[in-house]
C-alpha cells in the first residue's frame, strides 16, 4: 500500500482540480489518498466519486488553521475519517472562510492602491471551485514565475510579509476547539507537520481533548523531527501519518507519493 494523507486541490489553495490529482496518484501508484483542503469539506462528495472512478481509497480528511494563544503559534490540525457531514467541524470552519475572504478582498485593494492591475473578477474565476481566495490565487494572477523562484518569493515577501501593503492575517479558530470539533464528528485529529510550526509543546495538552495523532513525514520535517514525533506518539499512544502537503505549481516541487504514511487502524 502506498497512503498520501496530505494533498491540496483548487477546493482550496491547491493548483490542480480534484480529478488531476487523482489522475496523478493513480500514475505513481498511490493506493490511499486524503485531500486535506484548508477549513472545507465540500470536495468531498467529488473526491469519493473519483476514487471509486480510479480505484484509489479516499480518506474524509481537512486541515483547519489553528492557534494555540498560550504560546501566539498557529497550528494546523488534520482531521480523517469523520462523518461525511461534519456538522461540528463546518460550525467553526465556516466563520474562519467567511473572515479570510474578506481579509483577502481587503488585500486586493491594498495592492491596487500600491499600483498593481488586479481584475477580481479574473481571480475569483481563477480560484473555483474554492469559493475563498487565497494568496496563491492572487500571486498566479501578477505572476508566472514559478513558486520556488527568486522572483516570486520577493514579490510574494513585499507584498503579504513585513511591511507588505497587504501584510496581516486574520483570526484562527482555537486548536483545542479544532480538536474537539473533529472528534466530535467522528474523526481522528492529528497535529500536522509539529516541526515546521514548531508546535511538540501542545502536543501533551491536546491529548487531554481527544488528539489521536502526530504527522511524521512531510517534505519540511528532519530526521531530528522524526525522532521528536516518535517519542511522542509513543508516550501518549499517537497513530502517525504523512503525506506530501502537495500543492502542485502553488507549493514546492514535489510529486504526489513521493512522501507516503504508514496506515493504522480507523484510517486505512
Amino acid at each position: 500500500m502506498k497512503a498520501d494523507l496530505h494533498v491540496h486541490s483548487r477546493y482550496s489553495d491547491g493548483s490542480e482540480h480534484a480529478e488531476t490529482v487523482m489522475q496523478l496518484a493513480s500514475q505513481r501508484g498511490v493506493t490511499h489518498i486524503s485531500f486535506v483542503d484548508h477549513d472545507t469539506v465540500k470536495g468531498l462528495p467529488e473526491v469519493l466519486e473519483l476514487g471509486e472512478k480510479y480505484g484509489i481509497v479516499v480518506i474524509p480528511g481537512i486541515e483547519i488553521s489553528a492557534f494555540d494563544f498560550k504560546r501566539n503559534r498557529k497550528v494546523h490540525v488534520l482531521g480523517y475519517n469523520y462523518h461525511p457531514k461534519a456538522i461540528h467541524i463546518q460550525t467553526i470552519c465556516n466563520p474562519l472562510l467567511k473572515r479570510r475572504q474578506e481579509h483577502t478582498l481587503w488585500q486586493i485593494d491594498q495592492i491596487r492602491a500600491a499600483g498593481y492591475e488586479l481584475d477580481i473578477a479574473t481571480i475569483k474565476e481563477s480560484a473555483k471551485p474554492s469559493e475563498t481566495i487565497y494568496k496563491q490565487h492572487i500571486m498566479h494572477y501578477l505572476t508566472d514565475a514559478a513558486y520556488t523562484s527568486p522572483i516570486y518569493k520577493e514579490l510574494y515577501k513585499s507584498l503579504f510579509k513585513g511591511n507588505g501593503v497587504a501584510a496581516g492575517d486574520i483570526q484562527y479558530i482555537d486548536v483545542f476547539e479544532a480538536v474537539q470539533a473533529i472528534v466530535a464528528d467522528g474523526g481522528i485529529a492529528v497535529v500536522a507537520h509539529p516541526g515546521q510550526l514548531d508546535t511538540y509543546e501542545l502536543i501533551s495538552e491536546l491529548v487531554e481533548v481527544g488528539l489521536g495523532g502526530i504527522e511524521r513525514n512531510h517534505p519540511d520535517h528532519t530526521a531530528e523531527d522524526y525522532q521528536r514525533v516518535e517519542v511522542l506518539a509513543e508516550k501518549h499512544g499517537l497513530v502517525m501519518t504523512g503525506g506530501t502537503d502537495f500543492h502542485g505549481s502553488y507549493g514546492a516541487t514535489i510529486e504526489i507519493g513521493d512522501i507516503v504514511s504508514p496506515l493504522f487502524e480507523g484510517i486505512s
